[in-house]
């Protein structure tokens, strides 16, 4: 199983989409749900419990969560130097990595960074300077010698051109990242009238996905090797193997959330929502977690298997409006058109030894979403 440990809500940045979106955006209504306003800001637990707990499973992956967890560096140090684990995985926004020395670091399997594309995108989101301060924290983990998954973990929004950022954290002179993920800002917060989503996506988001999947296959043919993308690797290569899916993501069935408090919730973004809580570190077993299961219209959708559901907070909270989930659902659909069309290709380079199959194995449940 998965792991996400919360070890703040605070952080040290006021993303538009994130934190600075809460002033000025009334949060979803939870009607019928159950919320704990008490948790503690920071990770209030006793330490013993977190590691009888994760020791009961062998394969216990661990993923240190906020807010920021680097507010937190010496928490951190400590949990990755004790924790009975089988792996390290930090969600960071990577301001803050210069606070871990090397040996720490390296302890990591996967560190993924939120940047969002070029610096004037990331830092018109993140904040001025932030750009600056991640890439020069990364060319410290590089001279550091992790040895990891380096993954940008992008949020996309109107203003991002998909196809450009996404390039370009491939591929630029200042640090190109192996691997990259996007999420986009919708169907989160209550603010669907107030965004012209539905333009943009038809206009720029769902052509631009059509434009990456051609340029990836592209990229097989002509070099020989499959871009570390997640949205387009995690289902293709269940689709080369016709294998359905659960939620992406893992959340509610392989991968769950510890609460500040020690409760486990099964997804990092339903803080506080008790109704959904799957027990507590103190007594449960974590082989033998509940499973939070998709619920409404994706039950009967016939791309579920691939898409899995999408996103299980906003399946719970529903914060759009229904032509808004519509919306959202066509850029899924969106997406599976355009792997779908591109499978044959790729099963073509794999069969005349272009490519590899094994080019497509990832760790699952990594905190990508992968269905963005």
């Amino acid at each position: 199983m998965y792991y996400h440990l919360i070890l703040t809500d605070n952080c040290n940045l006021c993303c538009t989409y994130c934190r600075g979106k809460a002033f000025t955006v009334e949060p979803p209504e939870q009607p019928d749900i159950a919320v704990d306003e008490n948790l503690p800001i920071d990770l209030d637990i006793d330490l013993a419990d977190l590691y009888r707990f994760l020791e009961k499973d062998p394969e216990a992956v661990l993923t240190f969560y906020g807010g920021e967890p680097l507010l937190a560096a010496d928490l951190v140090r400590e949990i990755a130097r004790d924790a009975p684990v089988s792996a390290l995985i930090l969600h960071t926004n990577g301001t803050l990595l210069d606070r871990l020395e090397p040996a720490t670091a390296n302890r990591f399997d996967t560190i993924l960074v939120s940047i969002d594309g070029p610096e004037e995108l990331t830092d018109a989101h993140r904040g001025e300077g932030t750009f600056r301060r991640i890439t020069k924290n990364l060319d410290g983990l590089a001279v550091g010698g992790f040895a990891g998954e380096l993954i940008a973990r992008m949020t996309v929004t109107e203003d991002t051109d998909i196809v450009k950022a996404v390039r370009y954290l491939t591929a630029n002179e200042r640090f190109a990242f192996p691997a990259v993920h996007w999420q986009m800002d919708a169907n989160f917060w209550s603010d669907y009238r107030l965004r012209d989503y539905a333009a943009w996506v038809e206009e720029s988001y769902n052509p631009g996905i059509r434009s990456l999947v051609a340029f990836w296959v592209e990229t097989m043919r002509a070099e020989g090797r499959v871009l570390r993308w997640y949205p387009f690797i995690d289902p293709v290569e269940d689709m080369l193997l016709s294998r359905p899916t659960m939620l992406r993501c893992g959340c509610g069935h392989a991968n769950y959330s510890i609460m500040t408090d020690g409760h486990i919730a099964p997804c990092p973004i339903m803080v506080g929502m008790k109704d959904y809580y799957a027990g507590h570190i103190a007594t449960a077993d974590p082989l033998r977690l509940p499973v939070t299961e998709i619920g409404g219209a994706c039950t009967a959708c016939d791309i579920r298997d691939f898409c899995g559901g999408r996103c299980l907070y906003s399946n719970i909270t529903r914060p759009w409006p229904e032509e808004g989930r519509r919306i959202v659902c066509g850029t899924v659909r969106n997406l599976y058109s355009a792997l779908s069309a591109a499978l044959p290709e790729v099963r073509t380079l794999i069969r005349d030894g272009t490519i590899r199959m094994e080019d497509f194995a990832h760790r699952k449940y990594n905190s990508c979403e992968i269905i963005p």
